[in-house]
């Protein structure tokens, strides 16, 4: 019996892959808006630009439900807090597997889970970097090099992740692309 995890993570076509989260959200009530198009775009840019030897594949499809169980309003910061490992849990249910999960829940560090995977250090530059790109209701978008320093000297301050110089080249790339 084929389980939603096999599905998803057998269909390779990116565009397929986003029809699929979208009839998932309308069914489950996950979170998926077009921030999470954006950022799966970003990191898949990233991997292919900067070469990594990463299975883009399962790094796009993580991307893509890593924030899962990502509540809609941010009033309760305990959800805040727990919802990478909720949505972790919710991934398992669906048949992936404990690295996937892992993956997924390592998007943040509020869950402290170690050894980090090398695929969670994409996710989490991606989730933060756009993030921060992005408008809110309580406030406009950064450049992208403000964001780029917010990332470095405070998100991460005192944190490793593996590829966060690649990162900062890859995005002083793309604004000499797109200057």
């Amino acid at each position: 019996m084929e389980t939603f995890a096999s599905y998803i993570l057998s269909e390779k076509d990116w565009i397929r892959k986003m029809e699929i989260m979208y009839y998932l959200e309308k069914k489950t009530d996950i979170f998926f808006d077009k921030s999470v198009v954006f950022k799966a775009e970003l990191a898949k840019l990233f991997i292919e630009k900067m070469n990594l030897d990463v299975d883009i594949n399962l790094v796009i499809t993580a991307c893509l439900l890593c924030n899962c169980k990502k509540p809609k309003e941010f009033t309760d910061l305990e959800k805040v807090k727990s919802y990478a490992k909720d949505g972790a849990e919710y991934l398992s249910q669906l048949g992936f597997s404990d690295t996937f999960c892992r993956i997924c829940e390592q998007v943040n560090r509020y869950s402290e889970s170690e050894p980090r995977e090398k695929e969670a250090d994409i996710l989490e530059l991606v989730d933060q970097y756009g993030g921060m790109l992005l408008d809110r209701p309580e406030r406009i978008g950064f450049k992208p090099d403000e964001a780029l320093v917010l990332l470095e000297f405070r998100n991460l301050k005192d944190k490793y992740n593996r590829y966060l110089e690649q990162f900062k080249q890859f995005i002083y790339e793309m604004q000499e692309v797109y200057v």
